[in-house]
């Protein structure tokens, strides 16, 4: 459909705000188009952006015309936001694109009744919870757990669902079961009991990233060459950050704001999340675009500097030097930059237009 590079474009232009909102919150003086948007980063980054693109990869995959209006509401929503129009009114769409978005994955799981569509179905509704938090006035800091367990659920049911190949024992299963409930409990406990919630919530990203590492294709793949190698590096390389996040957040318990905080989220928003963006863009881009991506080895460079970069920023925060931490974060911006421009090169400078699909 001809939507597709509009959603796409939306989605990267909450990419950018977000990224322009985040290093003022790390304490860059520069011009913010729109006085709220530093308060804005956390919500451009998940909903503006991920929540945009892992909408549309997802009606891609239905082709069916009303798959797209998660998408559509969402990445509407998040130009509301970025651009200040209406605050009020993004956060809306964006919940609506949420509920559609649980909508579609509650048909999928009656059509489809495996365990990794249902594991995905959970995490769509963990972004609902979490984006309701937020549309009704809750400490923000208690929205972002559920947003990071939208994240981490559907990029674990989507690798439970390749793993397939592998024909996963029982047991193996279960212990995957095992760290997702652990990870929902957690998020139900930190209603009641804020330090301990992210503890267990902590525990649960562990697991599962425990069981990435030792189950995953990825870990296959790696002794294998080109693309299907470079995928499986920037899988595992996500699978020690979401293990890093874990551990931080079992250490740091009760923390609303500053440096751990910071640390927990980017270990797993940033090294964990934008790892899986890099290692499967050349399967989502060329989707959306309708043009191949070819592999090149020069993808390895923005996979580096992002871990280079997150080490930066996380150390800054552990040690408390606040200008580690300041550079990190802008070295982190231009990581991101780096990836959008390579991939553009790399779809321009590709061979022929792929054959239309019909969606």
């Amino acid at each position: 459909m001809k939507i597709r590079l509009p959603l796409l474009l939306l989605a990267i232009l909450a990419l950018l705000s977000g990224l322009w909102a985040g290093l003022l919150r790390l304490g860059w003086v520069w011009p913010a188009f729109q006085p709220g948007l530093p308060a804005l980063h956390g919500p451009l980054m998940v909903s503006g952006f991920l929540g945009t693109l892992i909408s549309l990869e997802r009606a891609i995959a239905l082709r069916q015309r009303i798959a797209y209006l998660p998408a559509i509401l969402t990445g509407i929503g998040g130009g509301l936001l970025w651009s200040g129009v209406s605050q009020s009114a993004g956060m809306i769409l964006v919940m609506l694109g949420s509920l559609g978005l649980v909508g579609l994955f509650g048909w999928i799981v009656w059509q489809h009744r495996v365990l990794h569509t249902a594991v995905m179905a959970v995490g769509t509704a963990l972004w609902l919870v979490g984006n309701l938090l937020w549309l009704t006035g809750r400490p923000i800091h208690l929205a972002v757990w559920w947003w990071m367990g939208f994240l981490v659920l559907t990029i674990a049911g989507e690798r439970l669902e390749l793993n397939r190949v592998l024909r996963l024992t029982r047991p193996v299963r279960g212990m995957f079961l095992a760290g997702t409930a652990v990870l929902l409990a957690g998020l139900l406990l930190t209603a009641y009991e804020y330090g301990w919630g992210i503890r267990l919530t902590g525990l649960g990203l562990c697991l599962l990233g425990g069981w990435l590492i030792r189950y995953d294709l990825a870990r296959h793949n790696m002794r294998k060459s080109g693309l299907t190698r470079f995928i499986a590096i920037c899988l595992f390389s996500g699978y020690i950050w979401l293990l890093i996040g874990g551990f931080l957040a079992i250490w740091y318990g009760a923390v609303a704001a500053g440096l751990g905080y910071d640390a927990i989220l980017h270990a797993v928003f940033l090294g964990f999340t934008l790892s899986m963006i890099f290692g499967h863009a050349p399967l989502i881009f060329p989707a959306i675009l309708q043009r191949p991506l070819p592999y090149h080895p020069r993808a390895y460079a923005p996979l580096l500097l992002l871990h280079l970069s997150l080490l930066l920023r996380v150390a800054g925060d552990l040690f408390v030097w606040t200008g580690l931490r300041q550079w990190g974060g802008l070295l982190n911006s231009l990581v991101l930059l780096l990836f959008l421009g390579n991939t553009l090169f790399a779809v321009t400078r590709g061979p022929a237009r792929l054959t239309p699909k019909k969606s």
